[in-house]
């Protein structure tokens, strides 16, 4: 019987167990190119979903504006009073109408800025202003949107959106 001696069951040791470092680089690159070529649409993807979500909270606030002012004869001072907290029974200064997260101004990636406009002489607000600015524009949505007391929505690629700017469609 042949015996292998311990420098070539040393060497055959080597050859049989593992990978080669080229093995490994290789298959690293073929990772990186994967990852560069999926990243992108997954942040285009994240952003239109964002963009989706300010949308749909643009309509929620108006459809709890039109809820508040049938309620109180009045729209809400500000996003908090139309949201807050479900605790208790609803109230002028605590609506319940809409989420807390979007009460807060700040929901999926956009900064709500609400502003009610035109008191009348009893104080009660007769219009208001609702703008979607992305968080970071580029990354966590493109458009920027307006809606107001008709509840059209209108959107700006560049800047804050406003009433002159298109509405969607």
């Amino acid at each position: 019987m042949l015996e292998l001696s311990p420098k070539d069951k040393k060497i055959k040791g080597r050859t049989s167990s593992g990978f080669s470092l080229i093995e490994l680089l290789i298959v690293i690159a073929i990772i990186l190119i994967i990852a560069a070529i999926a990243i992108p649409d997954l942040m285009r993807a994240r952003m239109s979903a964002n963009q989706a979500s300010a949308v749909e909270s643009c309509r929620t606030v108006t459809s709890g504006e039109a809820i508040y002012y049938t309620l109180y004869n009045s729209f809400a001072p500000s996003l908090v009073a139309l949201g807050g907290p479900a605790v208790g029974a609803p109230s002028a200064s605590n609506a319940q109408l809409i989420d807390d997260v979007l009460s807060a101004g700040n929901k999926s990636g956009y900064n709500f800025t609400y502003v009610a406009l035109s008191m009348d002489a009893s104080g009660n607000y007769e219009d208001y202003g609702l703008n979607a600015d992305p968080v970071s524009p580029g990354f966590t949505g493109v458009n920027h949107y307006f809606t107001d007391e008709p509840s059209t929505i209108h959107w700006n690629a560049s800047a804050s959106a406003s009433v002159t700017d298109p509405p969607i469609q």
